[in-house]
């Protein structure tokens, strides 16, 4: 008897469905032909009377899921009132048992750092192609409702940094992008050179190509406003997201940037839930205008 051959990699598999603000949170499995391992990403489709929605990409941080924002950030509300799509993805390949990949909480496992590994030990972790390339044409051939023309992308922290890099290196891709406490600087910081020195090598090239700080120095005709909130009392803010260099970059390079530091406010998921509404409509006037 002939094997049965796998299923298509954009085939999926349906593992919740939740009703929220009139729309719904969804949450799929698919096998990742770019990862080689299964994944899971989480949707939210706001009930619109529009025939094609615009939609925006939303990257986690270091340890989480595709979960945590679905659940923690409240960005439904916003989404729904403005007829956004929010996709969230995960934040690394998992279930691959290479070894060492979850011994650091800041490495590995739930650390992707939305790049591609050159490295051979972690070859499977493709996360900027899975990102930019696979998880779109996943959605696209599975959600007609969906402008995949029309798309915007922000994050959180480590997510942060790739919603910034991967915006930087594919503006005609991305409507705009902003970011919470995002790792701004990584090849100045120890997350992004540990990360980066795994992954990548010791060719401080490569490690530049996904480094915001660094980009935005390359870049040429960056006009859309970035906008970034970073709380004051975040404790990672002076050793490892380096907001201020990030700033500096911008202003030589004359890219618009709206830098909000929040005094008070930490790293976590209340900081995000408090100004999420800010970066939705941010997020909401160029992809309507598209």
């Amino acid at each position: 008897m002939a094997a049965t051959a796998p299923p298509p990699s954009a085939a999926l598999e349906q593992l919740s469905k939740t009703k929220m603000f009139g729309g719904h949170n969804l949450r799929f499995r698919h096998q990742s032909a770019t990862l080689g391992c299964p994944m899971t990403f989480s949707l939210f489709l706001p009930a619109s009377p529009a025939s094609k929605l615009p939609v925006l990409y939303w990257l986690s941080g270091l340890t989480c899921t595709d979960e945590n924002f679905i659940i923690k950030s409240g960005a439904q509300r916003a989404a729904a009132a403005h007829g956004v799509a929010l996709v969230a993805p995960d934040t690394s390949p998992r279930g691959l048992n290479v070894e060492g990949e979850a011994d650091s909480w800041d490495f590995g496992v739930g650390a992707g750092f939305y790049l591609n590994a050159t490295n051979e030990k972690w070859k499977n972790w493709r996360m900027y192609d899975y990102v930019v390339k696979e998880l779109p044409e996943v959605l696209s051939g599975n959600f007609e409702q969906l402008n995949m023309s029309c798309a915007s992308i922000f994050g959180h922290s480590m997510g942060g940094h790739g919603a910034l890099t991967i915006y930087l290196k594919n503006t005609d891709k991305y409507k705009s992008v902003s970011a919470f406490a995002p790792i701004a600087n990584p090849i100045n910081c120890p997350w992004g050179q540990k990360a980066f020195s795994n992954y990548l090598g010791s060719a401080k090239s490569e490690w530049e190509e996904y480094d915001a700080t660094c980009l935005i120095k390359k870049s040429n005709g960056v006009s859309t406003s970035i906008l970034i909130d970073q709380g004051e009392d975040d404790k990672f803010l002076a050793e490892q997201l380096l907001a201020g260099n990030f700033e500096e970059a911008c202003k030589a390079g004359g890219v618009p940037l709206n830098l909000r530091m929040q005094p008070g406010y930490d790293h976590s998921f209340f900081f995000i839930a408090t100004f999420i509404d800010d970066h939705i409509a941010h997020h909401a006037q160029f992809l309507k205008s598209a």
